[in-house]
């Protein structure tokens, strides 16, 4: 049997097969009708329609979309291919590399410790990882007779500041200035070269890019929050966010590894960049282990799986009588830490946002061209995922696609105005 021809006939099958016939385990939460939510068929046969006509003109490899409401789910397809090279249809279980998408995850874990008194969001992180526990800061961002001079920090970065992005601690990826370029290149390309212990001994060395609480910089801080829960816990990040989060939450098919088993079901990008023709890098595809277990980006998981963690977090911090955290804890977290005058790029993707701790969490009404409600909180990562809830519309989403580069931030702004468009009531 031709695989094109296979492709096909197993796409026919999952779209002929009765919903009622499905496993239970197929649907991470209680499904209903569309229009029972007040979401339009006809605007879900849009993004539907927007997606496939966007595969077949090559821009992404394929896509899950999930879209929950009033805690049950109402769209849950897969598009295109998993795995293009094979021509491997798209399912709903598949596994993706979600990089930042874990930050979101290590950032609960740590407020966990900060509910347990083990740890104080004011703490200098110094007193958890001693090895960084003086860091310097750069006087400016350029190098002086090919030396970076550096002076004392004003004050040393706090648990709060890594999760808020204000430590100073950038990644080579994030800038071209003689700053940026002292810095590893990105927490994924560390992880497979260092182990933690030779990540703090580099970033000890290493100049803050600017006074921590000064500014909003993207970079190292949440691998370092995923080795203060380490130090603290005892355990390593992947078993205690197992015990603490996966676990209790059903999530599965999370994890900083992808087991053999599981392989089949792993989503790929395409060889080549569409835009640029230049090989792309996503993480787990590789298959180079981990020598730390990077909480800024190393993870895996499904559509499945994340809209159980962040439907926990719209319903105040529990899912299916599992409390995760306090409902006082999820709302500190979603809302904005930031002082008024920080700009929050939030990877590139929309303005009138801040930044919570661990999540960007939007400050202004949207606009017609980019629809929002004050207090939907939201994070991507670089190789193509994106989620985000909205509590006023009791609305959680996750997107999944294996689309590393520039990509991802057209659909970080087309699929909020797509979805809320979907909204009738």
């Amino acid at each position: 049997m031709p695989i094109t021809f296979a492709r096909a006939l197993t796409a026919l099958m999952l779209m002929l097969l009765p919903s009622a016939l499905l496993a239970a385990d197929s649907w991470p939460l209680p499904r209903a009708e569309p229009a029972s939510l007040g979401l339009s068929p006809d605007g879900l046969k849009r993004i539907a329609d927007t997606l496939n006509a966007d595969i077949e003109k090559g821009k992404i490899p394929g896509a899950v979309l999930l879209i929950a409401r009033r805690g049950k789910i109402g769209t849950f397809k897969a598009f295109g291919d998993r795995d293009p090279e094979a021509d491997a249809p798209m399912t709903t279980d598949a596994i993706f590399s979600i990089a930042s998408m874990t930050k979101p995850m290590v950032s609960v874990g740590i407020m966990m410790l900060v509910e347990e008194g083990k740890i104080a969001l004011d703490d200098p992180v110094g007193k958890h990882l001693p090895q960084i526990a003086n860091l310097r800061v750069a006087k400016d961002t350029q190098a002086h007779d090919g030396e970076v001079e550096t002076r004392s920090a004003k004050r040393q970065p706090t648990i709060e500041d890594l999760l808020r992005h204000t430590s100073g601690m950038t990644s080579g990826n994030r800038g071209k200035t003689a700053v940026h370029k002292l810095w590893p290149y990105s927490g994924t390309r560390a992880a497979v070269r260092m182990n933690g212990d030779e990540l703090l001994e580099t970033n000890s060395r290493l100049p803050l890019l600017h006074d921590p609480g000064a500014a909003w910089s993207y970079g190292f801080s949440t691998d370092v929050l995923g080795l203060v829960i380490e130090k603290v816990s005892g355990q390593k990040l992947s078993m205690f966010l197992s015990e603490r989060l996966w676990q209790p939450l059903g999530m599965k098919d999370t994890s900083f590894a992808l087991s053999t088993d599981k392989w089949d079901r792993y989503a790929r990008a395409f060889e080549l960049s569409p835009r640029t023709g230049k090989r792309q890098r996503v993480l787990h595809a590789a298959g180079k282990p981990l020598k730390y277990e990077c909480g800024g980006g190393c993870a895996v998981s499904t559509a499945g799986d994340y809209i159980r963690f962040t439907q926990m977090l719209l319903n105040g911090g529990a899912l299916d009588g599992k409390r995760i955290l306090k409902t006082e804890t999820v709302a500190d977290m979603t809302r904005n830490h930031l002082g008024a005058d920080f700009g929050v790029d939030a990877e590139g993707t929309r303005a009138g946002f801040g930044f919570g701790l661990g999540f960007a969490v939007r400050l202004e009404p949207g606009t017609r061209s980019a629809p929002g409600n004050v207090g939907e909180y939201n994070w991507g990562g670089a190789y193509g995922t994106y989620f985000w809830n909205d509590p006023k519309q009791e609305l959680a989403v996750i997107f999944m696609s294996q689309a590393p580069g520039p990509t991802r931030y057209h659909y970080r702004k087309l699929l909020p105005k797509l979805v809320n468009e979907v909204i009738v009531h």
